[in-house]
């Protein structure tokens, strides 16, 4: 076992310490594995945190294959997913709740590791990409090809990306000078989402009357009627997408420590800061362009997996689990609880978000007032 004193700038946890750097000292703990060249450090309670938050995800797995109208046994669940079960199981489970459930699990973890990166990134809590507008901007590309050109599932997450991508650009023209962090940027991001949310309602008030429900519903975030083709689509993205951001999680490390820093350890910060953006940017696009946008999984999951494993770095396995099991935990809770009401999952997760934040601004002004 080994302890490092780490005197980096951390990132501020609440908008009221928003917009200034606080220098608290972190004690690392955990023992070095080698093989190689490559070193990994393995911390006791972030493993612990992991492991019981994969066995939740796997509980949560099993609930929502077997409860539901049509009630299965695992023994059953197993069978269908094994090919062995050509009756009414197998339909159950590989058309109906399988692809729906992979969707979720896929869609919050996205969001998650969307999320832990950019609060990395901008230095503050509040830098999600709900929250400074990148969500909107995916809407706004994703509405577009829905109503204007009534596009593939393919078109549609290109015209999401397209949306973040340009958001991120817009943003970042307007911090031009002034850097990725402090509370400034929490602010114009918060404009350039309201102006975004303008633009989505007028594209709303320019299609027909179906296509105007159909868009509505998309925005309010949903897992209803998701199959392959949406599946598919999310977990192609993840899988193109959270390699490289797992490889650059170590770098991302030393970019939080400052710039002077980083590059003294031999990070390219410019590179790194704007390959790490994109990975995030196109993480939150393709997961609203297949659910529509859902709030909140990417401002609490990696804030929530950050204070449970007590790490100095962005954590970012931890949070894509408790992403996946919020989102996939959220909709169990509402397809069993309000059942036979047909509930949106981005209604959950907006519920969970709103008291998550409430409960973030009351302990850090209690942490003030001390």
């Amino acid at each position: 076992m080994s302890a490092l004193h780490d005197t980096r700038t951390t990132a501020p946890d609440s908008p009221e310490a928003a917009g200034r750097k606080v220098h608290r000292p972190r004690v690392i703990t955990g023992s070095v594995l080698r093989a190689g060249g490559w070193s990994v450090r393995v911390r006791g309670r972030a493993l612990t945190v992991t492991a019981a938050l994969l066995a939740v995800l796997v509980a949560v797995t099993l609930v929502t294959l077997t409860t539901g109208d049509y009630e299965l046994t695992v023994a059953e669940v197993v069978r269908a997913l094994a090919g062995q079960d050509s009756g009414g199981a197998d339909f159950i489970v590989n058309t109906l709740r399988l692809p729906r459930l992979l969707t979720a699990l896929a869609v919050g973890a996205a969001l998650a590791v969307s999320g832990a990166l950019l609060t990395s990134l901008t230095g503050n809590a509040l830098g999600s990409p709900d929250i400074i507008g990148f969500t909107n901007g995916s809407a706004v590309g994703a509405l577009v090809v829905i109503i204007l050109m009534h596009g593939s599932m393919t078109q549609i997450a290109a015209g999401a990306l397209i949306g973040g991508l340009a958001t991120a650009a817009a943003v970042h023209l307007l911090m031009l000078g002034r850097g990725l962090h402090g509370f400034r940027l929490i602010v114009t991001g918060i404009g350039v989402s309201a102006l975004l949310l303008a633009v989505n309602s007028y594209l709303i008030t320019r299609a027909t009357f179906q296509e105007a429900l159909e868009a509505q519903a998309w925005l309010i975030g949903s897992l209803g009627n998701r199959g392959w083709t949406h599946a598919n689509a999310i977990l192609l993205a993840c899988a193109v997408l959270l390699p490289p951001a797992f490889l650059l999680a170590r770098r991302l490390s030393m970019v939080e420590m400052g710039d002077l820093t980083a590059t003294a350890l031999g990070v390219n910060v410019h590179r790194t800061r704007a390959a790490l953006l994109v990975i995030s940017v196109a993480l939150a696009a393709f997961a609203t362009a297949v659910t529509g946008p859902i709030w909140f999984i990417a401002l609490a999951a990696p804030q929530l997996a950050r204070r449970l494993t007590r790490t100095a770095g962005p954590a970012l396995l931890p949070a894509a689990l408790l992403g996946a099991l919020l989102l996939a935990g959220s909709d169990l809770a509402a397809q069993r609880l309000f059942a036979p009401s047909l509930l949106p999952v981005g209604t959950a997760t907006g519920t969970i978000g709103g008291l998550y934040l409430i409960w973030l601004l009351i302990t850090e002004s209690r942490k003030s007032r001390a």
